[in-house]
C-alpha cells in the first residue's frame, strides 16, 4: 500500500476555507472604518478604501506578521488632517511616499526591533492624546458643526456646539444618529452570538443609514467622487515641498508613529495566536512598501490596525491569504458599488470614530498604573496633554524627553552612609550611580558633615561617576580642607582603580 501525496488546491491552500471566511469578516469590519477615517482626515472617502486595498494586496502579500491586517488607522487621523490643512492634499502623497521609503530603509537596516525599546507609556500617551483630539473633533461632526483647528479650541467650543445643535432640526438629527451609532457599538457585544456574526461597526453604520433613509433625516452624507477621480498621484511640483522644514518634521512624525503603532500592534497580535511570530524588520519593510504605494496613489498612510487584526484572528484565519482576500473584497466594492457610500450619514461615521477614539484612552488602567508606577503614569498623561495642547509631533517629543529623564532619574540611585565614631576621621561611603541629577542630594549631605573633622570619602561602591559629580566632589574636598583640617582622603571607584592599575602595569613590566 502506497501513500499518495495530496495534490491540487487542498495541498497548496490547506486552510482556504478558514481564511476565506475570515477575510469576509475583516472586509465587513474594515469597510466602515476605511471610509470613516478618510472622512475624518479631510480627504475623499475613496482614498480610505484605496489604502485598505493596498494594505491587503501589497502589504498583505509580504512577509512579516502573517495575521496582522493593515489599512488606514484612527491613530493617524489627527496627523493627516493637520498635514492636509497645512500643506494641501497633493503634498499628502509626497509625505506618505517619503514615509514608506524611510520605513523600507529602516527595515533594511534592521532597525525594526529597536522600536520595541520605545517607552510603552509614551506610545499609550500618544494614542490617548490622539483619542482625545479625535473625540473632540468627531463630536463636532456628530452634531453637524465645523470643528475649530486646534485641540484646545475644539474642547473649549464643544459646549456651545452641542447647545446650538439642540436648537436646529438638522443638529438634533445628527446628534441622535451619532449617539445611536455609539450605543449600538457599545451594546453589540452583549447581544446573542448569532446576531454578533455581523461585525458591530457594519451593523451600526447600516442601522444609521437605514434610519436616515426611512425617516428622511436632514443629515450630511458621504460625498462620492469615484475611485479613479479620487486617486491622484502627487504632481512633480509637490516634491519641491521636501525643502520645507515643517514638511520634513511631518514626515518624521508619520514614520515614527506609523512604525511604532504597527510594531506594537504586531506584538499584541502575536499574543492572540500560536502561529509564526512576527519578523519585525520584515514587517517594517512590508509597511514601508504599502505606504510607498499609497503615496504614489495619493492615498492615506497605513499602519497595522489592531481592530481588524484581532477580528482576523478571532474569525479563524490561519495564513496571510485572509488579509489578501479582504483587500480583494474592498477592491470589488470600490469598483462595483461605490455609489452606496453616498447613503452613509456623516454622524454615523463620527460615531464609529468616537468609539474608536474612546478605546485609545486607557481611562480604566490609568488609576492602577498611577498606584503601581506613578512615573510611567505621569509620562502617559503629559504626552497625551501635550498632544492636545500643542500638536502631535511636539507632544510625542515631549513624551520621549520626559521618559528619558525619568529613566535617568530612576537609574541614578545613590546612597550615602556616614560612620562617625566620635573620634578620628568621619567615614562617608557613596554607593550606586552618581550623576548630575543626584548632585544636590550628594552635596547637601557632604556639606552637613562636621567642618572641623577629617573626612575619608569612599567611592569604591559607585558603579558610575559622571564628570559633573567628580568635579563637584573635588571642589567640595578642597573647600572642606580649606578650614584647616586634614585633606579629604578619597578612595576611587573600583573601575577607576582597575583602569589606573592597568595603565601602570606596562611601566612596571618595563
Amino acid at each position: 500500500m502506497t501513500n499518495q501525496k495530496p495534490t491540487g488546491r487542498i495541498s497548496r491552500f490547506p486552510h482556504l476555507k478558514q481564511d476565506f471566511a475570515a477575510s469576509l469578516v475583516v472586509f465587513l469590519v474594515a469597510l466602515p472604518l476605511c471610509v470613516g477615517v478618510a472622512v475624518a482626515s479631510g480627504v475623499p472617502a475613496e482614498l480610505g478604501l484605496v489604502t485598505g486595498i493596498v494594505g491587503g494586496l501589497v502589504t498583505g502579500l509580504m512577509r512579516g506578521s502573517s495575521l496582522q491586517v493593515s489599512g488606514p488607522a484612527a491613530g493617524l487621523t489627527v496627523l493627516v488632517f493637520e498635514a492636509v490643512r497645512e500643506f494641501g492634499l497633493p503634498a499628502l502623497g509626497v509625505i506618505v511616499l517619503a514615509t514608506g521609503v524611510l520605513q523600507l530603509a529602516m527595515g533594511a537596516l534592521q532597525l525594526g526591533r529597536y522600536f520595541r525599546a520605545i517607552s510603552v507609556s509614551v506610545v499609550e500617551g500618544m494614542l490617548a492624546g490622539i483619542g482625545l483630539v479625535l473625540i473632540a473633533g468627531q463630536l463636532y461632526s456628530a452634531v453637524g458643526a465645523k470643528a475649530p483647528e486646534s485641540g484646545p479650541q475644539k474642547i473649549a467650543g464643544l459646549p456651545r456646539a452641542v447647545t446650538e445643535a439642540f436648537g436646529s432640526a438638522a443638529g438634533t438629527a445628527s446628534l441622535a444618529l451619532g449617539a445611536g451609532t455609539v450605543a449600538v457599538l457599545v451594546l453589540w457585544k452583549r447581544l446573542p452570538a448569532m446576531i454578533r456574526t455581523v461585525p458591530g461597526p457594519l451593523a451600526a453604520v447600516g442601522l444609521a443609514t437605514l434610519a436616515a433613509l426611512l425617516l428622511d433625516l436632514p443629515v450630511a452624507t458621504v460625498e462620492v467622487r469615484g475611485l479613479l477621480e479620487s486617486v491622484q498621484p502627487p504632481p512633480l511640483g509637490a516634491f519641491g515641498d521636501l525643502a520645507n522644514i515643517g514638511l520634513l518634521g511631518t514626515i518624521v512624525a508619520f514614520t515614527l508613529i506609523a512604525s511604532a503603532e504597527s510594531l506594537f500592534s504586531a506584538a499584541a497580535v502575536d499574543r492572540l495566536h500560536d502561529g509564526p511570530r512576527t519578523a519585525y524588520d520584515k514587517e517594517l519593510m512590508a509597511q514601508g512598501a504599502g505606504n510607498a504605494v499609497c503615496g504614489v496613489l495619493g492615498a492615506l498612510p497605513m499602519t497595522a490596525v489592531i481592530v481588524r487584526s484581532a477580528a482576523n484572528v478571532q474569525a479563524g484565519a490561519r495564513t496571510k491569504a485572509s488579509r489578501v482576500l479582504h483587500g480583494v473584497w474592498l477592491l470589488l466594492f470600490a469598483a462595483l458599488l461605490p455609489d452606496l457610500l453616498a447613503y452613509i450619514p456623516i454622524p454615523a461615521l463620527a460615531g464609529i470614530l468616537l468609539h474608536a477614539g474612546a478605546k485609545l484612552v486607557p481611562a480604566r488602567s490609568l488609576a492602577a498604573l498611577w498606584r503601581e508606577h506613578p512615573g510611567e503614569a505621569l509620562v502617559l498623561v503629559v504626552t497625551a496633554v501635550s498632544i492636545v495642547a500643542v500638536s502631535m509631533f511636539e507632544g510625542v517629543l515631549i513624551g520621549l524627553a520626559l521618559a528619558v529623564v525619568k529613566t535617568a532619574w530612576e537609574a541614578s540611585h545613590i546612597r550615602l552612609e556616614v560612620v562617625d565614631k566620635g573620634a578620628g576621621p568621619v567615614q562617608a561611603h557613596l554607593s550606586g550611580n552618581a550623576t548630575f541629577l543626584r548632585l544636590p542630594k550628594i552635596l547637601d549631605s557632604l556639606e552637613a558633615l562636621p567642618q572641623d573633622r577629617p573626612v575619608e570619602l569612599d567611592l569604591s561602591g559607585l558603579h558610575h561617576l559622571d564628570h559633573a559629580c567628580r568635579t563637584a566632589l573635588e571642589n567640595w574636598a578642597q573647600r572642606h580642607s580649606a578650614h584647616g583640617t586634614e585633606p579629604v582622603k578619597v578612595t576611587e571607584p573600583a573601575r577607576a582603580r582597575q583602569a589606573e592599575e592597568a595603565a601602570t602595569e606596562p611601566a612596571r613590566a618595563g
